[in-house]
């Protein structure tokens, strides 16, 4: 569907969220509003400004830069995992990205660099079928009891 996403209900568990989408610019406010759903749902708000701008960064470049035909849609896979969050942009473009330095005038070229500074890892990987996963995992911070003084 052009600019909504299309879900995929994968896991029923709700640790996974699994959505299509057009390469239209305007589906990338959509994922991040599902981001953001998926993120207080699974109780990682924290997270939440680093993960959408990291999602933004992926999903955009796939957008522009995946050439994909009418018929293929780009997919993103938000997973929740006891320690990590991991964005997953999938599409069926096999050119990989690559940081590249931008000049101080350019009007683009620092989106990966952005995903490097933000991500606690980050990664390009082959898929099952034609294309290509760009991937960043985040690390779900540790809380730690808060202690009282009972005196």
């Amino acid at each position: 569907m052009y600019g909504k996403p299309t879900p995929n209900p994968t896991n029923p568990t709700g640790s996974r969220v699994v959505l299509r989408w057009s390469p239209d610019p305007r589906c990338v406010a959509f994922a991040r509003q599902e981001l953001r759903k998926a993120l207080a749902d699974w109780g990682l708000s924290v997270l939440e400004d680093s993960a959408v701008l990291i999602l933004s960064e992926l999903l955009s470049n796939a957008g522009l830069h995946a050439k994909v035909t009418p018929e293929q849609v780009i997919e993103t896979r938000y997973f929740r995992s006891s320690g990590a969050l991991r964005i997953e942009v999938h599409d069926g473009s096999p050119d990989r990205p690559r940081p590249r330095s931008a000049g101080p005038e350019a009007p683009d070229g620092r989106g990966l660099l952005l995903v490097e500074a933000l991500a606690d890892e980050w990664g390009v990987a082959d898929r099952g079928g034609p294309g290509k996963v760009v991937w960043a995992s985040l690390s779900v911070p540790l809380v730690r009891p808060v202690e009282r003084d009972c005196s």
